[in-house]
């Protein structure tokens, strides 16, 4: 079976979760913005749960001949999740990972294809960008918050729509809600990443409405990304830079304490900023301690991080002919 896959040179995933659309006819789009491409492809949806009725539908699909393959998780784990039983199966040099749902117009998806020319990844940027003002202020001040934390300025990292190279799979392991940071990760990475404008589906409409816990956990994710795109090798430098601040502070306030007590007599045992300042101290000293724990397994570990990619390479030749010798460098392999 793998012989005979051999030739596919795009592989497409589609994960299939809570929120989906009409599979059948979302793939039929698909697949017409794959044909017109006229490179071999392959499509793998992953069902991050139970939908027996999808699944009946794809195997309808794959009965007719379409190339069609199934993956069903025994529960829902998360996007990130069926991302990653996706990239394991795919067999592609270029992986595109698609929405289960209605988007992006599929006419609009061989660009994010013709971009992998100078680049490693690709993105989908809806434009023009349909929805309400709250939903415009959200998603703004998600993007805004994350080029404080990165550096990097994207406008849509809730598309679904990407494309990437192969070697950007093999480099990269999900897991959580990481899928929405793919391109940050990528760009941690060395791949190179660019954004491409796909017109939105007029049927993408999130008509329901997200909890307070959901942008409790986005906040969360946007401080992970913090800390693995800045200090996953540098662990000291985040934990030891909090740990000395309060340690500074507990030992400034704990020598204007000793100065009152000695100077003015104030006595100490019912204050309980000598509490504060020692409790101040004894933190510090501790987030400073773990971060040089971070540091050394950091530094036993380093031989088998990698975090940058080879562009190319030009080596010399070994058994390419030597220059020849000039009259005075013959002259003095004669005298010797």
């Amino acid at each position: 079976m793998i012989e005979a896959k051999s030739y596919i040179e795009i592989s497409v995933i589609v994960p299939v979760e809570a929120r989906h659309g009409d599979v059948p006819a979302l793939y039929s789009d698909y697949k017409a913005a794959c044909e017109k491409l006229g490179r071999p492809y392959e499509f793998i949806f992953v069902l991050d749960g139970q939908y027996p009725q999808v699944r009946s539908s794809l195997e309808a699909l794959r009965e007719r001949g379409e190339p069609v393959t199934i993956v069903s998780l025994t529960r829902g784990f998360g996007e990130s999740t069926a991302l990653m039983a996706g990239f394991e199966r795919a067999l592609g040099s270029i992986v595109m990972t698609l929405p289960g749902y209605d988007q992006v117009q599929a006419a609009d998806l061989p660009k994010l294809v013709d971009a992998l020319g100078g680049a490693d990844v690709a993105i989908g940027l809806r434009w023009p960008r349909a929805g309400g003002r709250f939903e415009a202020l959200r998603r703004t001040g998600f993007h805004r918050a994350l080029r404080w934390v990165t550096g990097l300025q994207y406008s849509d990292l809730g598309c679904g729509a990407r494309a990437m190279r192969r070697r950007v799979i093999e480099e990269i392991f999900l897991y959580g809600d990481q899928h929405r940071f793919l391109a940050v990760l990528a760009h941690r990475q060395g791949f190179r990443v660019v954004e491409v404008q796909l017109r939105q589906s007029p049927k993408d409409r999130f008509e329901g409405h997200y909890r307070l816990r959901e942008y409790a956990h986005r906040t969360l994710d946007i401080v992970t990304v913090l800390f693995l795109v800045r200090f996953t090798k540098k662990p000291l430098r985040f934990f030891g830079m909090i740990g000395l601040s309060l340690a500074g502070i507990g030992v400034a306030l704990l020598l204007y304490l000793v100065v009152t007590r000695l100077a003015f007599g104030e006595p100490l045992a019912d204050r309980p900023a000598l509490l504060l300042t020692s409790l101040l101290v004894v933190l510090g000293l501790q987030l400073f301690a773990i971060g040089l724990l971070g540091e050394l397994i950091i530094f036993t570990h380093a031989r088998d991080i990698k975090d940058y990619q080879v562009e190319s390479v030009i080596q010399f030749a070994a058994d390419a002919p030597q220059p020849a010798a000039t009259n005075d460098a013959q002259d003095q392999i004669a005298a010797r």
